[in-house]
């Protein structure tokens, strides 16, 4: 039995980014442990932590995220903030988590996946089939740039960030004929009226961890290891462990475009991965099963072949 709950004299804080979505996945991550322990809202305090992506965000929101860094830079502050106490838990995007943790801190829960699929977003078109050679799309993931690219070379392709709303004013604007986003954060932000349609993973298949919530800890705070074990989801972590194995041993990052998706049949694991040279030109893919035990074993396992296959310098870009 969990000891010493947390109450509104004493909440449970958990440390999130300051976005729509982050908040939204903050407060799924609370109300699911106020219903586990049958607790009030107000035994948990969300804080808000800006991070130095989104610092930099704010300033050059046409940049590329490759110029200003890695992954660590929306979860740098978040972690820091818990090695020294300031929250105890924290609630990530896991397409955004360096597949390493900090000394002292453990990522072993996640929440139950939502849709894993990129959605395409035009005010007029419903596929990347109907866009006309030379249509600009807006973008500013490298994976769905080199995916794009590698399957119409014909398009252009500018960078393009920023929330749902901005998005669209760019759209509305004709920045761009079309853009990008998750399926899974128009789910859980709740939003309907966007133009957006499903692409298939046969077409696009997603980021690595795609759609799945992450929650981190302190390794040492037993109190939160067995409330988050109350919320934890098995199937969500069986497919990350081969996903995020994957992504390891390919060493990924902002920098390399990278695709990898793991689905279960039973006891079985079916695990998709691609890599792609940063300007479309080349892609490559494997597909395998096994049992899901054995995910993170082929998840190492497909990325060497595919390293193989690539050569030096696949993901180095071109002039």
């Amino acid at each position: 039995m969990t000891q010493n709950l947390p109450s509104p004299a004493s909440p449970l804080k958990i440390g999130t980014r300051g976005s729509p979505l982050a908040l939204a996945q903050a407060h799924e991550t609370r109300d699911r442990l106020s219903a586990a322990f049958d607790l009030p809202q107000e035994a948990f305090e969300i804080v808000v932590i800006k991070t130095t992506g989104d610092n930099q965000a704010l300033i050059a929101a046409d940049r590329p995220l490759k110029e200003i860094g890695n992954k660590g830079l929306f979860t740098k502050e978040i972690e820091e903030a818990m090695l020294s106490g300031g929250i105890d838990i924290a609630v990530h995007s896991m397409k955004d988590m360096p597949v390493a943790q900090p000394e002292g801190l453990i990522l072993d829960c996640y929440l139950p996946r939502e849709d894993v699929r990129d959605a395409f977003v035009s005010p007029s078109l419903s596929s990347i089939k109907e866009l006309a050679p030379g249509a600009v799309v807006g973008t500013s993931s490298l994976r769905r740039r080199a995916q794009l690219l590698n399957r119409r070379p014909d398009l252009q392709v500018v960078e393009f960030r920023g929330n749902v709303q901005t998005r669209l004013k760019k759209l509305a604007d004709g920045v761009a004929d079309c853009t990008f986003l998750a399926m899974a954060g128009l789910n859980r932000l709740g939003i309907s009226d966007v133009p957006a349609t499903g692409i298939d993973t046969d077409d696009m298949l997603p980021a690595v961890a795609q759609g799945a919530i992450g929650i981190e800890r302190r390794e040492v705070d037993r109190r939160a290891a067995e409330m988050l074990a109350a919320i934890h989801d098995l199937e969500t972590a069986q497919r990350l462990r081969a996903e995020r194995a994957f992504l390891a041993a390919l060493d990924g990052s902002c920098e390399t475009p990278i695709a990898g998706l793991a689905e279960l049949d039973g006891s079985t694991l079916r695990l998709r991965g691609e890599v792609l040279r940063p300007d479309g030109s080349e892609a490559l893919q494997d597909a395998q099963t096994c049992a899901i035990e054995d995910g993170p074993a082929l998840g190492r396992e497909m990325a060497t072949k595919l390293l193989e296959r690539a050569g030096e310098g696949f993901f180095d870009w071109r002039a």
